[in-house]
């Protein structure tokens, strides 16, 4: 199988998609957008104080040349007071001028307001940033897409010729059906942008009612929902189902007998964010599965979130998932 940076980076090149960077003043960061230009995959759009920025630029001996450098400290008067006033509609009296003023200081909600008014495909924070001033600008502004109620974080799990969607694997820490059946439509459609076609398993203890307990018909009731939520892939959801229904053909034919998906499944998701994160790491220490993520999901338009200690390799990495997530199919 080619490798899934590859066939992204095929997708996107020449499609002239913009991706802002809030954390423009990082030198990971910087390497990252020198390099994504240079590629010719996306244009990038840096955020920051200039001086900053210049003196990383400097240190590192970088070459910004022809990358877009936005202060938002600095930024035209007129084009600012816009801004102010779309954010002041967009969160319908729950925010004062005065309020938004002061948040568009901010490069992240600068950088979030900028992909809401369409001056930037997507973007992606988080090298400075913990998670919660990336993930909340975007659930304030761009907020989810439509039948929505939550976003939710999946990995891809790739090794070789192998390559596998776990969700929820990174937000949602206790989950209800309804929304444990949106993760399972959000991921199934997330998988085929990353060259998976989606066979969805719903995770449990139980298969098939083999063991008696609410939580198991939780995901039994997600499955149904999930179901009626994407009748074009009712044949490809199916649970409730242990992994090993799910994963291994021989178990399959045992425990689910008849199923499309059990035996080979492909895109799995998991009850709860407990569940999820231990067996995606599991997968990953144990198993030598490479984890690509998290992939925020279900999100009007996509933001992502790195990693603190994420190298610049990772912050190249994760804005060619990001600009692919941008393409409209």
């Amino acid at each position: 199988m080619t490798n899934l940076f590859t066939e992204l980076a095929d997708k996107i090149k020449g499609k002239k998609l913009r991706l802002v960077f809030p954390e423009g003043d990082d030198s990971r960061v910087q390497g990252a957008a020198i390099r994504l230009k240079k590629d010719g995959l996306l244009t990038p759009i840096l955020l920051g104080d200039q001086a900053a920025v210049e003196k990383t630029a400097a240190d590192n001996h970088f070459d910004l040349s022809g990358i877009k450098l936005i202060d938002p400290l600095k930024f035209d008067e007129k084009q600012f007071n816009q801004l102010i006033d779309k954010l002041v509609t967009r969160r319908k009296g729950k925010t004062d001028p005065q309020t938004a003023a002061m948040w568009l200081q901010e490069v992240n909600y600068f950088g979030t307001m900028l992909v809401y008014t369409g001056k930037a495909d997507a973007m992606v924070s988080g090298a400075v940033h913990p998670t919660g001033d990336t993930v909340r600008p975007a659930l304030q502004i761009i907020k989810t897409a439509p039948g929505v109620s939550r976003i939710s974080g999946a990995f891809i799990m790739q090794k070789n010729d192998e390559r596998y969607l776990f969700a929820d694997s990174a937000i949602n820490i206790e989950l209800d059906a309804q929304t444990m059946a949106e993760i399972a439509v959000q991921s199934a459609h997330t998988a085929k942008i990353f060259g998976i076609d989606p066979k969805v398993a719903m995770l449990s203890f139980s298969t098939k009612g083999s063991a008696k307990h609410a939580l198991v018909d939780k995901v039994a009731q997600a499955t149904k929902l999930a179901q009626e939520m994407a009748p074009d892939l009712a044949d490809n959801i199916d649970g409730e189902l242990q992994f090993d229904a799910a994963f291994v053909e021989s178990v399959a034919k045992l425990k689910a007998p008849g199923s499309k998906v059990s035996g080979h499944a492909n895109v799995f998701i998991f009850p709860s964010l407990e569940a999820g994160n231990i067996g995606y790491k599991i997968a990953q220490r144990l198993g030598g599965y490479e984890a690509i993520g998290p992939i925020l999901q279900g999100l009007a338009a996509p933001v992502s979130d790195l990693s603190r200690g994420a190298s610049q390799e990772d912050v190249y990495k994760v804005a060619i998932i990001t600009a692919a997530q941008a393409l409209k199919n």
